[in-house]
This record gives structure tokens, C-alpha cells and sequence, in this order.
């Protein structure tokens, strides 16, 4: 087999496939590495860099008027007592799963369309767990004592409560975080190596060489990468299901209507999916574009992961219904009342807007002509991350505000201070996830190789 004959494929066949088209088995690496190895940084990266960076700094001002002030800088008081830290902190775990999913869940089942969004989908959960991870800090009150949390030995015999969900969280999300990271720097180790022998500069090099651990491409190095990497993939499916299942037990265990359900984990290990594919979908479009990767996130990939969207939009759209037909067949007063607020009570327009969102919008993608129009996937991505930061936002905000006793009634009223820690944590994301498309390959060059040789095979094999 010769490795440099390109692949001839119609126009028709290449619109179905799941690789570059015309590419060899060389070529593949010489495209994706030149992203990072260029010298030229795009104008559009400086730019979404500066943006990016402009709100990262102010969530270090925000979050330093934060310790200096505490938490009354915020919207929270009684009854709402969770604002805007828990309300993204589920949004930004939510969107940390879809990364896992893409890697693990569909490498375990084999889907080929996988391998060119997996690397970055990865990126994209680091990122976003780490987003998450700032704001139950923030929301202690007094984050220079979060190590409370840790069971650790003490002379005074003083351990945390197992019973509190913060607990739960710590280990759920720290957890993920560990196996996640693992998860993705195990399968960077054989393109590291790829960079550290391609790269003209000699620090950037030896950088490369340190961060490859030795990788040289033997036989011995591919068999324990190979089971390190199915072992680690085998770890992180239960996890996407079980992180956001405690993080949804946050509300279940609480006797607060709208809370107390226990439809919630899998409701919200649906949503997770929705909104990570809906955010991987968001990031993918423009960089395909900017860097005229079009060869290696093709239609079929935006296609299937608007199916995705769609099936789990479904599934949402089912957890929202089961949630009004069980306050009915409850005949629950207080879990009637929980639902009529949402929908006609004084925080009523974001309900129906997340409906609009979550439910009604990505019902266009049971159109081919639809799934495959770039324009509408990139609005309908934006228009679900929306709708599910919302949801988090009705399901905390709307439930607390109004609860048992009239009396003790009050609306809740976000302050500069809430945005600013909001739009900054979004700052974070970028910032990192920019640094990660400038200094590492965002697309997997062995495995992309692996099928181009395969598909080379097909060709070249006798019929």
C-alpha cells in the first residue's frame, strides 16, 4: 500500500463521508499541525482572544469585589438564597458533557464520525468543568476555607457532612475533572510526539518532547496506549451519567415544589447532552471556517450532531411534560402552584421563553435541508445554549422565590455584580478554549490517519 496516493472520491461520495476528501495520509498531518505551528496568528483569533481575555478580567474584578465585600454584592436573599452562581455552575457542568459523550460513550460504539470533533470536544469539557468549578467556591461565602469540604485528618475530628449536596458535588465534579483530563491528555500523547518532530523551533520542541513523555511511536508505546486509553474511555461513561445525576440530587432531596422529583437525574443528564452538543456545535461552526477545516468537520458531522440535538431536545421537551403531569396527578397544591407560577407568575417570560428555546426551536432539524444549512445550525445552537442556561434559571431562581409561605415571598433581582460573574466566566471559557486551538492540534491526526489508510485500503483491495 502506498500511503501517498490520494483517495479519489465524487463529489457525491465525499458529501457522505466521514473524511477529508483528496487527502492523503500525510497531508493529514501537515494541515492540522500547520495550524499550530504557523507563525501567522489569525486576525479573527487575536481578535476573539481580546474579547475573550476583556471578560475574563472582569470576572477577576468581580470576583475580587467578591472577597472584599462577600456575597451581598450578589442578587441573593431570603428566600433566594441560590442565584446566579448555582444557576451557571449547572449550566456549565451541563455543557461539560458533551466532550465525554463524543470520546467515550461513541468510541465504545464504535461511530467513526467521532474523530474529528473528539479532541475538541474534550478541550471543551476541561473548560467548562473549570468554569463550573469557580462558582460553589464563590458561593460558599468564605471559598479560603473550601478544604472543609476535603475529608482530611484534623486534631479536632471534624469532618464534612456526608448528607450536604456541596459534598457530593466536590467529589462528583473532581472526579470527572481527574478523568477527563486523563482522558484527553492520554489520547494527546501520540500527536504531541508528532509535534515535537515537526516543530522548527528548538524550545518549542523540547516543549513538545516534555509534554509527549517519551512518546516515539514503538509497538510497546501503541498496545499500552491502546488499553489505557479503552480503560479510560470504559471510567468516563458512567461518569457522564452519574456527575450530572448528584448535581441534579442538589434540588431532588430538597422539599422545595419544583424540586422535590425524581425525574431529575435523568431529566438532567439529557439537558447536559443538549447543551454540550448545542455549545461543541456553536464552537465547531466558526472554526471550520476560520481555519478552513471544512474537509475535516463536514456536514455529516454538523448533520449527526443536530440529530443529537434533536433527540435529546425530545427528551427535554418529555422531562418538561412529566413535570406538569405529575404536579397534576400529585394533586399536590403546592406542586400545582410551583408550575402556575412558572408559566404565568411574575418570572413567566423566561419559562415560555425557554420553552421557545429548548422545546419548539430545534424541531426544524426533522428537516435534512435544515440540519445541513450552516447559518441555521449556528443560530440554533446559540438559541439552546440560551434556553438552557433559562431552564437552570427557572428551576432555581422560580421554584425558591415563592415556596410554602406567602409571607416569606420575594422577588429576586440580579445585580451587575451577577452579570459580570456571569460574562466573565464566559471570558474564562474562551480564553482557554482560544489558547487550546493556538498550542495544541484541536483535531486528532492518528486517528483521522488511521481512516484514511483504512479507506486507501478499501480502494486499492482487489474486487
Amino acid at each position: 500500500m502506498n500511503p501517498n496516493v490520494p483517495n479519489p472520491s465524487t463529489d457525491a461520495a465525499a458529501s457522505h463521508s466521514l473524511l477529508p476528501r483528496g487527502h492523503t495520509y500525510g497531508s493529514v498531518t501537515e494541515k492540522i499541525s500547520e495550524v499550530v505551528l504557523t507563525t501567522r496568528t489569525p486576525w479573527s483569533w487575536l481578535f476573539g482572544f481580546s474579547v475573550g481575555f476583556t471578560l475574563l478580567m472582569v470576572l477577576m474584578m468581580a470576583v475580587a469585589w467578591l472577597f472584599y465585600r462577600g456575597v451581598g454584592i450578589w442578587g441573593v436573599q431570603v428566600p433566594v438564597g441560590w442565584g446566579f452562581a448555582i444557576v451557571n455552575f449547572v449550566w456549565w457542568i451541563g455543557i461539560g458533557h458533551a466532550g465525554t459523550l463524543i470520546s467515550a460513550i461513541l468510541l465504545l460504539f464504535r461511530q467513526e464520525w467521532r474523530t474529528s470533533i473528539n479532541r475538541f470536544a474534550e478541550a471543551m469539557t476541561l473548560f467548562a468543568v473549570a468554569c463550573a468549578a469557580i462558582f460553589p467556591l464563590l458561593h460558599l461565602g468564605r471559598p479560603w476555607v473550601f478544604y472543609w469540604l476535603f475529608p482530611y485528618p484534623d486534631t479536632m475530628r471534624l469532618w464534612p457532612q456526608w448528607r450536604s449536596p456541596l459534598v457530593w458535588d466536590v467529589f462528583a465534579v473532581s472526579t470527572y475533572a481527574t478523568v477527563s483530563f486523563m482522558f484527553w491528555y492520554v489520547g494527546l500523547l501520540p500527536d504531541l510526539g508528532n509535534m515535537r518532530d515537526r516543530a522548527r523551533n528548538r524550545f518549542v520542541r523540547v516543549l513538545y518532547g516534555m509534554m509527549a513523555m517519551g512518546w516515539r511511536g514503538a509497538a510497546t508505546h501503541w498496545h499500552r496506549y491502546k488499553i489505557a486509553y479503552l480503560l479510560l474511555a470504559g471510567l468516563s461513561t458512567p461518569l457522564v451519567l452519574s456527575v450530572h445525576s448528584v448535581v441534579s440530587m442538589d434540588f431532588t432531596i430538597g422539599i422545595v415544589p419544583g424540586w422535590h422529583s425524581t425525574i431529575f437525574p435523568p431529566y438532567f443528564v439529557a439537558g447536559a447532552i443538549f447543551s454540550g452538543f448545542a455549545m461543541v456545535m456553536t464552537l465547531t461552526i466558526p472554526v471550520r471556517k476560520i481555519y478552513h477545516l471544512e474537509e475535516f468537520f463536514t456536514i455529516r458531522h454538523l448533520d449527526n450532531m443536530a440529530k443529537v440535538l434533536l433527540a435529546t431536545g425530545m427528551m427535554v421537551s418529555y422531562g418538561y411534560l412529566m413535570e406538569t403531569f405529575m404536579a397534576w396527578y400529585s394533586h399536590g397544591k403546592f406542586e400545582i402552584y410551583a408550575v402556575i407560577n412558572r408559566a404565568s407568575g411574575p418570572y413567566a417570560v423566561f419559562f415560555w421563553a425557554m420553552i421557545a428555546c429548548n422545546v419548539l426551536a430545534p424541531q426544524v432539524f426533522w428537516f435534512k435541508k435544515a440540519r445541513q444549512h450552516i447559518p441555521t445550525l449556528f443560530v440554533i445552537s446559540l438559541v439552546v445554549n440560551l434556553g438552557m442556561w433559562l431552564e437552570r434559571f427557572v428551576i432555581v431562581i422560580v421554584s425558591l422565590h415563592r415556596d410554602f409561605m406567602p409571607s416569606a415571598w420575594a422577588m429576586y433581582y440580579p445585580t451587575i455584580w451577577d452579570w459580570a460573574t456571569l460574562f466573565g466566566s464566559i471570558g474564562l471559557f474562551l480564553t482557554l478554549m482560544l489558547l487550546f486551538i493556538r498550542f495544541l492540534p484541536m483535531i486528532s491526526m492518528f486517528e483521522l490517519r488511521e481512516q484514511v489508510a483504512e479507506q486507501t485500503e478499501k480502494k486499492e483491495a482487489p474486487r
